[in-house]
């Protein structure tokens, strides 16, 4: 494995942990997993929000 697959695996692995809701405090450092730790954080963040506007434009025309 070269180092970019270990950076992709680290970000999916971050990524999977942010959409979770879960961090691995061990891999902290890895700035790749703490990308994609946020992009599943934003995720999350995001399909919430979405399902809140759509919940309160329900039945408003």
């Amino acid at each position: 494995m070269d180092s970019a697959d270990f950076a992709l695996q680290a970000y999916d692995e971050g990524r999977a942990d942010g959409v979770a809701g879960r961090k691995d405090h061990g891999r902290g450092d890895d700035p790749d997993y703490r990308v994609g730790l946020a992009d599943g954080q934003l995720a999350v963040f995001e399909a919430e929000l979405i399902a809140a506007i759509r919940k309160a434009m329900d039945g408003k025309n």
